[in-house]
């Protein structure tokens, strides 16, 4: 499944791109690329991915172990995975600790509204794609793991549910409405953050313009940093105002801020209703391909999207 395996990819390359810059504002990538379309070298190495897409890794090496999620599995792929030189957030190094001495999964995350628990979310978003139901209470597990602050709630939501929606789109072959898109998304998330839900207004009106017009829109609606209400709907619009995955991606980044995160979250929407095989070439051959790099990454990603056939071809869907 070519959507599945985007939505996957999608935020690796993404986060790659984003990692250069990452903390960066928007003027300062400006004045040192201009237009920032390749990956860098920044606190990793050139091509490598953070925080970002290991922990998106735990989620779908879930998935592949179990065929469902499963939130205790799901926070030990999380502590195995865990590798502090990737960028973490502060709290992290807590969280893990709590789970390594063996405290419950239900009780080691913190308030935090960061967009931590988006980031890392497309594995969701593709595997149940089919079920926004299921798919919400799944992502609202995933959240509890590291974050339980309604608006880190709201946004893990928001963003599977945006991976749900383009790749239901990617599988129809049907172009989006963009107006259905949020409608959609506010519906799942006004229970969780009613304020949440009302950001996603500003999406609606995609100005007329070049790529630095939908910059600037996107800069004044939002502070693009790592606040989830305010990283989520950035990421959402680049997606939404752009026209192929290359496009989605570079926006997300050259707003600046939490430039990975941005970028990982775009590329996860691109990548999903775009499909893995419209990733730009250069970007994918860049990608760090060490024991769990790119090949490693895609293999799971097959693993996980031959899981969620298993899934649909269970007998009694549909009755």
């Amino acid at each position: 499944m070519d959507g599945f395996l985007g939505s996957v990819i999608g935020t690796v390359v993404g986060d790659a791109l984003g990692m250069g810059v990452e903390g960066w504002p928007a003027f300062l990538i400006s004045a040192t690329y201009g237009w920032l379309d390749h990956m860098v070298a920044g606190p990793q190495p050139l091509g490598a991915y953070t925080d970002d897409s290991e922990m998106m890794l735990g989620i779908l090496e879930t998935l592949v172990s179990k065929g469902d999620f499963d939130p205790e599995v799901c926070a030990q792929r999380f502590v195995a995975n865990y590798h502090p030189s990737r960028g973490y957030g502060g709290r992290i190094a807590g969280i893990m600790q709590r789970l390594r001495r063996g405290d419950p999964w239900q009780q080691v995350g913190t308030d935090s509204f960061g967009n931590g628990s988006a980031m890392r979310i497309a594995p969701l978003g593709a595997f149940y794609f089919d079920d926004l139901k299921r798919l919400k209470e799944m992502a609202r597990l995933s959240c509890l793991i590291t974050h339980k602050h309604p608006e880190a709630r709201a946004g893990a939501i928001a963003q599977a549910t945006g991976v749900a929606l383009a790749l239901q789109a990617h599988c129809q072959g049907k172009p989006l409405a963009i107006d259905r898109f949020i409608g959609i998304i506010q519906d799942q998330i006004a229970d969780q953050c009613p304020q949440f839900a009302q950001r996603l207004e500003a999406l609606r009106h995609p100005p007329k313009g070049d790529r630095d017009s939908q910059r600037q829109a996107l800069q004044r609606a939002y502070r693009c940093d790592v606040r989830s209400i305010e990283a989520v709907p950035p990421a959402l619009g680049a997606f939404l105002w752009t026209s192929t995955p290359k496009q989605a991606i570079e926006l997300a980044v050259n707003l600046g801020g939490d430039t990975d995160t941005l970028g990982a979250m775009a590329g996860a929407l691109a990548g999903a209703y775009y499909g893995y095989s419209r990733l730009p070439s250069a970007w994918l051959e860049t990608l760090e391909n060490g024991p769990r790099g790119r090949d490693y990454i895609l293999g799971q990603a097959r693993l996980g999207a031959q899981r969620l056939i298993e899934r649909l071809d269970q007998p009694g869907r549909g009755d």
